[in-house]
């Protein structure tokens, strides 16, 4: 498992995958949420979870390009899982990880 040195690992990691899809982003948060692992909003500020610090960077990577993703497509249908399936093949087993991880902590 690989993990994020810092937030600014974390952050550099946003603008990178950012730069790769093309997608414009204003600021990068990156702290406490309760309910959520990332937000975005249309004016291109991406909020996320300090949590995922601690979680391995493809978990991290997948929140990311998710986010991103986005900036393009509001929901998640089928537009917005072409771009994943394009970006991230295997984002579908990232996020059953990420929904684990979820169901673990609301059981504590």
């Amino acid at each position: 498992m690989t993990g994020w040195k810092d937030k600014f690992d974390f952050k550099n990691a946003v603008l990178d995958w950012a730069s790769r899809l093309e997608i414009k982003v204003a600021l990068i948060y990156v702290r406490p949420m309760k309910n959520k692992w990332a937000s975005c909003s249309t004016n291109g500020h991406l909020n996320f979870n300090v949590e995922l610090l601690k979680m391995d960077k493809k978990l991290g990577e997948y929140v990311i390009v998710h986010e991103l993703l986005h900036f393009r497509v509001a929901n998640h249908g089928p537009l917005w899982k072409s771009y994943m399936n394009a970006f991230l093949p295997a984002w579908e087993e990232l996020d059953n990880q990420l929904k684990k991880i979820t169901k673990q902590e609301r059981e504590l």
